[in-house]
């Protein structure tokens, strides 16, 4: 939409501009003809403005109808050849440009005529020519390079909603693993519970050892299908997303406890059990909090870290605040784990906000309501 305005902009302003140098062409003619406006100049003067707006002419023509008119009728349609020449230089045609304003200059010379090129001034057209082809040079290389950024910049967006991109389906994979070492652990403790129970020394009632062996099948196939399901979700071709143990169901209280075996402030406010919040609320805390101490790392390095973590319904709700600090120097970051998880967060039907929070600290806040809670607020500030 943007290309197409500019193209009709531009061809508005080359009408505005082609069509009064024809009129002042066709007027100088006639004047200098005793009034005259049927005459060959004048007509010469018509042709020549309408090849300057026919924009799928080859590139040639208007430029040689303009040399062949002003060598013959002189400086009154000496305009119209500076804007051919300008067309030409502005398409890097300098040689063809050069080539046509010194034939135009030397028939101008050489022809006879009343209104030839030298009557106003012996130099004047040169100077105008040549002013015109340094003009038509430096637009033209300006706009050449305008283009070239406006292209790496559409370049650069594309490949960034390509990356982001990328990192959404990432974290879906690793969403996938974790939720795949969950349930499976879960199944497989049902199964492994009701094949005990099966194979008690005490006889059972009938009825119970059948609901019993109903049970372990069903829990046997829910974990085959759960594998088929959840892996469908991860790239065959892909690598795993980190080379590092998948953090099941690790509570955030490791994550702090290695942040300030590693030297970093940090302090934690928790209420609440995490047994209260389901199982995947549990994983995005645990994947908060480590993006959000590693950034602090890596970028308010010596800051003190406050996390604030709430398991309680009806929303599970964390909270990663640090000052100012020391960068930990030139680190080389994708700039992608807050993609991933606004992603995890907000498949779970939650809200994340990441940003300043005055006074140049950093705040990184997530609420993830409970399955059973209605409540829809914001981040809580």
């Amino acid at each position: 939409m943007k290309r197409r305005d500019g193209f009709r902009w531009g061809t508005l302003g080359r009408w505005c501009l082609v069509v009064p140098l024809t009129a002042l062409a066709v007027l100088n003619s006639a004047n200098t003809a005793g009034g005259r406006y049927l005459i060959p100049a004048t007509v010469a003067a018509v042709l020549c403005g309408a090849a300057l707006l026919v924009r799928r002419l080859p590139w040639y023509v208007p430029a040689g109808i303009a040399i062949v008119a002003t060598g013959l009728w002189g400086w009154p349609l000496l305009v119209l050849l500076l804007v051919a020449l300008f067309d030409l230089a502005e398409q890097q045609r300098v040689r063809w440009a050069a080539g046509f304003a010194a034939t135009a200059l030397g028939a101008g010379m050489i022809v006879p005529s009343e209104a030839s090129l030298r009557t106003p001034q012996p130099i004047g057209s040169a100077l105008f020519v040549l002013l015109v082809l340094v003009v038509g040079l430096w637009v033209g290389n300006r706009r050449r390079l305008l283009k070239a950024l406006n292209d790496q910049v559409e370049h650069l967006r594309v490949e960034r909603e390509l990356r982001e991109e990328a990192a959404r389906s990432a974290e879906r994979s690793r969403i996938a693993a974790e939720m795949h070492d969950v349930l499976a652990h879960r199944l497989s403790l049902i199964a492994l519970h009701t094949g005990v129970l099966t194979t008690r020394s005490e006889p059972l009632p009938e009825p119970v050892v059948e609901r019993l062996t109903l049970l372990r099948t069903a829990s046997t196939e829910a974990l085959a299908d759960l594998r088929d399901v959840l892996g469908a979700l991860r790239d065959p071709g892909a690598e795993p997303v980190e080379a590092a143990p998948v953090p099941v169901l690790r509570d955030v209280d490791v994550l702090v406890e290695q942040a300030r075996a590693a030297g970093q402030q940090a302090e934690l406010e928790r209420a609440g059990q995490p047994e209260e919040a389901p199982a995947a609320h549990r994983l995005a805390v645990y994947r908060l909090v480590q993006e959000a101490l590693t950034n602090a790392r890596k970028h308010a390095g010596g800051a003190p870290v406050r996390v604030r973590v709430t398991y309680r319904p009806p929303a599970t709700t964390v909270e990663v605040t640090n000052t100012p600090g020391s960068s930990a120097g030139p680190a080389v970051a994708s700039g992608f784990g807050l993609v991933g998880l606004r992603e995890r967060v907000t498949a779970l039907g939650g809200d994340l906000y990441a940003g300043p929070s005055g006074a140049g600290s950093w705040r990184l806040a997530a609420r993830i309501p409970h399955p059973t809670s209605v409540e829809q607020n914001g981040i809580p500030t």
